[in-house]
């Protein structure tokens, strides 16, 4: 409720504000926007051109948090720029410990801990089996006596005693026995995946092979060795007279650097620096040099240092600035041509001709991340005339041409797009033939006579930011004649004989479902030249497929100052539905009927010139 309270005040206020401002006089009205714009630069929210930039304060924790939010791939134009990957590397090196912890913990470490027996990684069932055995022969010894009883023992005479010894001749051995004995082992029946260790320190969650341990010991060790053989580091030394000398210490130089150590009188004793092994540092003097104390020496014991305190500790509170984002970009390029060739009692023979070309593109493109939506537009005029000899003006250049292209973000570099071209001209257009020895003009082309209007939906696929590859497999193509020479079985040559283009007899237009391709590109093989192609290919589903209607323009631009270039266009176009009377010898073909032979062919337009030129 007071929520709604404060707003209605504040309504009344704001309103009672604009009327006494509308009552007021010019002067007054003036004074009161100075006063709130002096007021709004004192508050911070305005900056004028004297304020200074307020100090930004950040702790080591807010720092990471911001360079964090700044790394995110998803802002990067390029996201493996070497910036983005130093910055990810400090974030790391601020938000974890010193690698000096890092390499005492690694290398005190209990690698014995991860260690699991390999027979662990297997599974193992007893099996019984028989085996084979021969048994050791049992030697019997005989019973003393002294009487000799058998040839094959020997007698030995205990000269002692005086009786005799019967002993076994050891060349008798009974003969080994062969039995079966039942013996139990053990028998691999699988392999384990995953093993836990049964330590209950044990870090990992399992381990899917045996002696990873001792894998993961080796490689930190060998990091280690790496690191240590790799790690350098700089030394800042400043003496009294203020100058820094930077040295690199790392694990293997043997480099001497020379120092001059000075004192506040500028004297001054050379000393070579340098780092013999890892950790260490060798101040050496210089050979020759000599101490003596000074008789006097002098003390400021009454020096005095002004310090002033500042707290830094609170982060400057930020004015929230509201940004429009700019979605349309418009731009316009404008060219002329003009060439002129006059000739006077010329022996070599000859005419007087002047020709000029316009080309007026203008571009709006469209862009919004947030809805993952662009657009990419351009229509474009040409125009251009041509007088030479006796013939008077002639129009030899007219296009007029529209491009529109519709893409949301699909996946990688893919989108889906929708596409609408529509090309047509704006003046009359004849063909110039000799009836009778006279040059008779036939008109074929006029304003929306033919018009060209092609549609699809497809997908855009933009393996960089010059190149765009479309394909639309669900397109339409119209070519349409408005006034047709032949409506009523009879023909009109004031009219456009839409029969040139494709079209039937009594009808306007021709319509062709089918599949688009469109490709443009844009590159600088050198510095000021820059190259642009556009490729448009369509093919019929129904009526002959394989015939490829083909329209390709290129542009060649050498810029030689900023309102001047050299340009070089060439256009190319085959189309099946077009066609023309085919010519032999200077006369027409006719067919077996004596009707004239008509065929599709190529057509081709190429200019070359300098060109002004007028971007804006």
């Amino acid at each position: 409720m007071r929520v709604y309270i404060l707003r209605y005040f504040i309504l009344l206020f704001l309103l009672s504000t604009y009327i006494s401002a509308q009552s007021q006089e010019r002067k007054d009205s003036t004074r009161t926007f100075n006063v709130i714009i002096d007021s709004l630069k004192k508050s911070g929210i305005i900056l004028n051109d004297n304020q200074e930039i307020p100090e930004i304060v950040l702790s080591t924790s807010q720092s990471v948090k911001f360079l964090q939010q700044k790394v995110q791939p998803q802002i990067w134009n390029d996201p493996g720029s070497p910036l983005r990957q130093v910055l990810e590397q400090l974030i790391f090196e601020a938000s974890h410990p010193r690698f000096d912890s890092s390499k005492v913990l690694l290398k005190n470490y209990p690698y014995d801990s991860l260690s699991i027996p390999w027979k662990n990684f297997y599974i193992w069932e007893p099996m019984r089996i028989k085996i084979p055995v021969i048994s050791s022969p049992e030697f019997v010894a005989p019973a003393i006596s002294a009487v000799k009883q058998d040839t094959n023992v020997d007698s030995v005479t205990d000269s002692l005693k005086g009786k005799t010894l019967i002993i076994p001749n050891p060349f008798t051995v009974a003969k080994p026995v062969a039995r079966l004995k039942d013996t139990t082992i053990m028998v691999v029946i699988d392999t384990l995946d995953e093993v836990i260790s049964s330590y209950h320190g044990f870090p990992f969650k399992y381990f899917n092979y045996p002696y990873q341990g001792d894998s993961i010991k080796v490689a930190v060790k060998s990091l280690l060795n790496f690191l240590e053989e790799r790690d350098s580091t700089v030394i800042n030394i400043t003496g009294a007279g203020g100058t820094v000398t930077p040295i690199w210490m790392n694990s293997r130089s043997d480099r001497m650097m020379r120092y001059w150590l000075k004192n506040e009188f500028s004297d001054s004793v050379i000393i070579w620096i340098g780092n013999p092994m890892r950790n260490t540092i060798d101040l050496n003097l210089e050979q020759g040099v000599s101490f003596r104390r000074p008789v006097r020496q002098g003390n400021y014991a009454e020096a005095r240092i002004n310090l002033k305190a500042l707290d830094n500790s609170k982060l400057l509170n930020v004015q929230k600035i509201n940004v429009k984002n700019q979605y349309w970009i418009y731009k316009t390029e404008a060219s002329f041509v003009l060439t002129q060739g006059a000739l006077s009692n010329w022996v070599k023979g000859g005419e007087n001709s002047i020709s000029t070309a316009l080309d007026i593109t203008g571009y709006a493109d469209y862009k919004n991340k947030a809805l993952k939506l662009s657009s990419n537009n351009f229509a474009r005029l040409k125009y251009g005339l041509v007088a030479s000899g006796e013939n008077g003006i002639r129009k030899n250049i007219d296009l007029l041409e529209t491009n529109s292209k519709l893409n949301h973000k699909a996946f990688g570099k893919f989108d889906f797009s929708a596409i609408m071209l529509f090309k047509t001209q704006i003046a009359k257009g004849f063909n110039y033939t000799k009836v009778n020895d006279r040059d008779t003009a036939i008109l074929v082309s006029k304003f929306l006579n033919p018009a060209v209007l092609t549609i699809g939906i497809g997908l855009d696929y933009k393996p960089d930011k010059t190149t765009s590859i479309n394909f639309s497999p669900l397109s339409y193509k119209g070519t349409f004649v408005l006034d047709p020479a032949y409506l009523n079985q009879k023909y009109d040559s004031t009219r456009i004989d839409q029969t040139k283009y494709g079209i039937a007899k009594n009808k306007r237009s021709l319509n062709e479902p089918g599949v688009s391709f469109l490709i443009s590109n844009e590159f600088k093989p050198f510095k000021n030249i820059t190259v642009t192609n556009r490729l448009q290919l369509f093919t019929n589903y129904i009526h002959n497929p394989q015939n490829v209607d083909v329209d390709w323009e290129m542009i060649a631009v050498a810029n030689l100052n900023w309102f001047t270039d050299v340009r070089f266009n060439t256009h190319l176009i085959f189309d099946d539905d077009a066609k023309t009377v085919e010519m032999k010898g200077g006369k027409a073909v006719l067919r077996s009927d004596g009707s004239l032979k008509k065929t599709a062919r190529v057509q081709f337009k190429e200019l070359l010139g300098f060109t002004l030129v007028f971007r804006f």
